[in-house]
């Protein structure tokens, strides 16, 4: 099939963020199937069409960043919107569409290849919008959350089938009136070849700025408001008169200046901050650390999430700590992979993270469970068959 890809934020493996859409288009290919890629960029000289790995990529000069206010976020996403949904129009006619959201919009020119070339297409749910930005405050005007529902609707059931990343997510899918029969879950994947245990490096630990023997602990990601990281420095509080734990930050956000100067302004030296980095780097640093965070603020709604850090943290065999009382919580406890924490103490965030250090053998046996179920489970080879299967078994 000539598969027509539309996903907004596609990166490949070099560059920092999330490379699902990339895998998948590479296992699509590796079937038969030919990709084309309509997605964004910032950088102005990168607009126009490129071939990576097979996969021919359309980018689209839309800046966007998760530090931009609410309103210039709005106006990238409507721009990515109009644009994407223009060049479904004129390219030549592909046999099915993939459209991945978030945002919501991302929903819009799948339905308009829908109307206009009776273009089928598979749209796959990673946040269940409007639900997270209505729960979360971002919107509160009362018609305009009956429209965005109505929207989501509208896309799920125009739809020749819904992908969820959760089991929550999935439910939600189906709470908007998608009958079951039509929806698959395939969660985010572990990369096990990406990230995996080995020998620390000692080099970059000097790099770094670390300490050879201290216990280190990691969160890589978003840090923006839905992901908590308030709540890991309250945590870093209580330890502060703990000399032997370190605690490591890579990714960026709305939030990310501003906790760099909460530690320096309380002199919260055992606290590092690293920024983006490529996803080879990113695996090494890993492979220093302990544990890693996976944390969320306490909004029933996130606790559907479906995060990234969570799939490359089992393919690195480390121990997992997650806030969120769902599916996470869940899966962590039921593999020994982890520990759950309250949400709402911070305290206990500290407390679990002083008895990992203290029980270092339980912390490497659950590192251990992390890398089993990401190899048994989790593996994108696995979960990439598995999409390719489902896009396979589509009518068109």
């Amino acid at each position: 099939m000539k598969i027509l890809y539309i996903h907004q934020y596609f990166v490949i493996p070099s560059e920092p963020g999330g490379t699902r859409s990339y895998w998948i288009s590479r296992e699509l290919i590796k079937n038969g199937h030919q990709v084309t890629m309509i997605t964004s960029t910032r950088d102005k000289n990168q607009e126009g069409t490129i071939t990576i790995d097979g996969i021919n990529v359309i980018y689209l000069y839309v800046p966007y960043s998760n530090k931009m206010s609410i309103f210039k976020r709005l106006v990238a996403f409507l721009k990515f919107m109009f644009l994407s949904s223009w060049y479904v129009i004129k390219l030549k006619k592909h046999d099915l569409a993939i459209a991945t959201s978030t945002p919501l919009t991302i929903g819009f020119p799948a339905l308009v290849g829908k109307l206009f070339r009776g273009l089928p297409y598979i749209f796959e749910v990673r946040d269940l919008w409007p639900e997270v930005p209505v729960q979360m405050g971002g919107v509160k005007n009362k018609f305009l959350i009956k429209i965005l529902y109505w929207f989501e609707r509208t896309i799920y059931n125009k739809s020749s089938h819904v992908i969820a990343l959760s089991p929550g997510m999935h439910d939600g899918v189906i709470k908007a009136g998608t009958p079951e029969k039509k929806v698959t879950t395939i969660p985010n994947m572990s990369k096990i070849d990406e990230f995996w245990p080995r020998e620390k490096d000692t080099k970059l630990l000097d790099e770094l700025g670390l300490e050879k023997d201290s216990f280190k602990v990691i969160y890589f990601g978003t840090m923006g408001l839905a992901n908590a990281v308030p709540y890991i420095v309250e945590g870093i509080r209580h330890l502060k008169s703990s000399k032997d734990i370190e605690f490591l930050f890579l990714g960026g956000g709305a939030l990310e200046n501003k906790i760099k100067e909460i530690c320096k302004n309380e002199d919260l030296s055992a606290v590092h901050f690293y920024g983006k980095v490529p996803m080879a780097r990113l695996s090494a640093i890993v492979n220093l650390c302990d544990v890693s965070l996976v944390t969320f603020s306490n909004i029933p709604i996130l606790a559907t999430n479906s995060p990234n850090k969570l799939f490359d943290t089992l393919s690195a065999g480390k121990a997992i700590i997650v806030n969120s009382p769902g599916w996470t919580k869940t899966m962590v406890e039921d593999n020994n992979c982890g520990i759950f924490v309250n949400p709402k103490n911070s305290k206990d965030l500290a407390n679990k993270i002083n008895y990992l250090k203290d029980n270092i053998k339980i912390c490497n046996e659950m590192g251990r469970n992390a890398r089993i179920l990401a190899e048994t489970t989790f593996d994108k080879s696995i979960l990439c068959n598995k999409f390719v299967k489902t896009v396979e078994k589509i009518e068109i």
